[in-house]
C-alpha cells in the first residue's frame, strides 16, 4: 500500500477540518481497506472517525421515530431484542448480510456507502468508466450480477442490503459538513452514474453521515425482506426485496416495495406500489404487483436470469406480509 497519514479527530468540527482537501474518512474500514489493497484507493491521509460518539447509538424516542447514529455497528443492530420488536426488517436484512466479524467491525453510515462490487471497478488493470475510463467493460463483458434496470454508463448494483430496508420505512439521513447539516430522504443519497456524474452517493468529500431516522408513523407498518444470493449466506444480493405496507382490515395502504441488486441505486418499483393500493394482498394481488415491478426490466446478455429470480422474490416478500 501507498504510506498515508493518519489522523483519530475525538470531535465532529475537528473531523470535519480533517476531511478538507481530499482526506479519506473511515469508519470500521471494511471495504476501504479492500479499495486499498485492489489499488482502487490510495489516500493521502485517513481520518478515523469511530472516536466521535455524537455519531453512536440508537434509540426510539415516544413520538419521534427511531433515530442511529452511523457509527451503530451492523451487529448491534442484528442482534438487539428491542430493534427486533420495534423495526424487524433491519436484523433481516442484516443477518446474511456478511460474517460475524464484518457485521462488527462495519457501520451504518459504511454500509450505506459502501462502492460497487463489479469486478471491472476493482480491478485496477481495467480503466472503467466510473473511474474516468471511456466505457463500461461489463456492458458488454462478464455482467451476471449487474443491472436489469435502471441503468446509464455504468451497470453495476448499489451493494447495500439494509439501504432498501430503510427506504421502504422511509428513512432519512442527515449530514453535516462546511456548509452546515442537511438532511434528505436516503432514496436520495444514491446516485445513478451518468453524465458527468461518475460518483454512486450524494455526499461531498467534506461531509459526514450523522444519522438515519425512521419516522414514527413508518414505524407502524408491516414489513418483509427476503435476499437470493450465491451462497447460502454471507454473500452480496443477486437480487433482494424489501417490503413494507399498512394492512388496514387486510387491505393494503401506502406501500413501499424496494429491490438490490438489479439498479445502480436501491429500486424503487412505484409502478407495483400504485397497483397495490387498495387492495387485498391475495396471490394475484401478489403476482401482479411482482409482474409490474419487473415490467421495465432490461437485462443484459448474461443477467436475464435476473428478471424471474427478483419477480418471485418481489412475490414471495409481499405473501409474507399477508
Amino acid at each position: 500500500m501507498k504510506p498515508f497519514a493518519y489522523a483519530r479527530p475525538r470531535a465532529v468540527t475537528e473531523a470535519l477540518k480533517l476531511a478538507r482537501g481530499g482526506a479519506t474518512v473511515m469508519a470500521g474500514g471494511t471495504d476501504l481497506l479492500g479499495l486499498m489493497k485492489d489499488g482502487i484507493a490510495a489516500p493521502e491521509r485517513i481520518v478515523d472517525i469511530r472516536s466521535l460518539e455524537p455519531l453512536r447509538g440508537w434509540a426510539r424516542a415516544k413520538g419521534k421515530g427511531l433515530r442511529i447514529g452511523a457509527l451503530v455497528s451492523l451487529v448491534d443492530l442484528e442482534t438487539s431484542a428491542e430493534l427486533a420488536r420495534t423495526m424487524p426488517i433491519i436484523g433481516e436484512a442484516l443477518r446474511p448480510a456478511a460474517t460475524a466479524q464484518l457485521r462488527t467491525m462495519g457501520t451504518v453510515g459504511g454500509n450505506l456507502l459502501q462502492r460497487n462490487r463489479c469486478w471491472y471497478f476493482r480491478d485496477e488493470a481495467y480503466p472503467c468508466w466510473l473511474k474516468g475510463g471511456v466505457r463500461c467493460f461489463a456492458i458488454e463483458g462478464d455482467n451476471r450480477l449487474h443491472a436489469i434496470v435502471g441503468a446509464e454508463e455504468c451497470v453495476a448494483v448499489a451493494p447495500s442490503d439494509l439501504a432498501p430496508a430503510l427506504i421502504a420505512y422511509d428513512a432519512t439521513v442527515s449530514l453535516t459538513g462546511s456548509r452546515g447539516t442537511r438532511t434528505m430522504p436516503l432514496v436520495d443519497l444514491f446516485v445513478t452514474p451518468h453524465g458527468r456524474v461518475r460518483r454512486e452517493h450524494a455526499i461531498t468529500s467534506d461531509e459526514l453521515i450523522i444519522e438515519v431516522r425512521v419516522p414514527e408513523n413508518a414505524l407502524t407498518r408491516r414489513g418483509a425482506f427476503e435476499k437470493a444470493m450465491e451462497r447460502k449466506t454471507w454473500s452480496f444480493a443477486l437480487v433482494s426485496v424489501a417490503v413494507s405496507a399498512k394492512l388496514i382490515g387486510g387491505v393494503v395502504r401506502d406501500a413501499r416495495i424496494v429491490l438490490g441488486g438489479v439498479a445502480p441505486v436501491p429500486w424503487r418499483a412505484r409502478d407495483a406500489e400504485k397497483l397495490l393500493e387498495g387492495q387485498v394482498l391475495d396471490d394475484a394481488a401478489c403476482q401482479a404487483a411482482a409482474d409490474a415491478a419487473l415490467e421495465r426490466a432490461e437485462p443484459l446478455k448474461d443477467n436475464g436470469y435476473k428478471v424471474p429470480l427478483a419477480r418471485e422474490l418481489v412475490r414471495r416478500t409481499l405473501r409474507r406480509l399477508a
